[in-house]
């Protein structure tokens, strides 16, 4: 009987990874099939002309990437300074289960209300209007959640041995951070910002709102009022007139780049998150 029981729980566990895996090589192969001849050199290196049906995604990639490394730059020192209360300087279980329930439930918040929170606080308040800045910073509050626990992680890990064998030769807390906890923990911040920036990459809700517009963008040249083109909603734009056999063809084109760029970023973060699990694990 007991034999029985784990052949068919191994068998739906089986079916279940198979058709994961089918769903996602499906979705790969259809938008490669479709967006595969739109995109070349031109597409890549050329400006949107005549309402995306021309042109290329030139600055809609470099606006992505410019809202990309703003998010990371303001993200990793909170929170990296988010993972190190929680594993160095709160000593008792119910706050640090406190602050960790309050990151899950951050990380579970819909695009759309941090683009809400952004247009509130930075586009009107604050008085920036549509600004890189803007959509980077909101960009920042929906990944700080996914670093800060993917640190969290890897602290556990560090074996107990190095922090008293660090406090035995005389280092205060703040050094055994710097000297011990940060280099070993590294792994964690590298793979949490890639996963979280894996996710904003293709976000639309909260940078519509807040950072940018579907075309007349180039470069930034300020905070207030410097919006910039992106992947997303610009994929999120042509697809309200995909019927036209030209806008349908960018439209394939621009997800299927913006789909590498998400895979790339997830596959770099693979071997960190399988090394910090085999850790966890030993």
């Amino acid at each position: 009987m007991r034999k029985s029981l784990d052949f068919l729980l191994a068998a739906v566990t089986a079916f279940c990874a198979l058709v994961a895996v089918a769903l996602l090589v499906g979705l790969v192969a259809v938008i490669a099939q479709r967006g595969g001849p739109a995109v070349n050199w031109g597409f890549l290196t050329e400006q949107i002309r005549l309402v995306g049906a021309a042109g290329g995604i030139f600055w809609n990639l470099v606006g992505t990437l410019i809202l990309l490394s703003s998010a990371l730059t303001v993200c990793l020192p909170l929170a990296i300074g988010l993972a190190l209360v929680e594993r160095v300087w709160l000593q008792r279980e119910g706050p640090r289960r406190l602050l960790r329930t309050l990151l899950y439930t951050l990380n579970g918040v819909p695009g759309i209300v941090f683009g809400i929170f952004g247009f509130v606080v930075f586009v009107q308040w604050c008085g920036w209007g549509k600004s890189w800045l803007s959509g980077g910073l909101v960009l920042a509050l929906m990944i700080i959640p996914t670093v800060a626990v993917s640190l969290m992680e890897r602290l556990k890990a560090v074996p107990k041995k190095y922090v008293e064998a660090a406090a035995g030769l005389g280092l205060n807390r703040a050094q055994i951070v710097w000297a011990v906890l940060l280099p070993q923990a590294w792994g964690g911040v590298v793979t949490g910002s890639l996963l979280g920036l894996a996710r904003a990459a293709g976000e639309v809700a909260p940078i519509m709102f807040t950072a940018t517009i579907f075309a007349g963008a180039t470069l930034p040249k300020g905070i207030k009022e410097s919006p910039v083109l992106s992947l997303p909603y610009h994929i999120f734009i042509l697809a309200q007139d995909s019927f036209d056999p030209s806008v349908g063809s960018k439209l394939w084109g621009a997800a299927l780049v913006l789909l590498a760029l998400v895979l790339f970023l997830s596959v770099i973060a693979l071997p960190s998150r399988l090394k910090l699990h085999e850790e966890a694990n030993v």
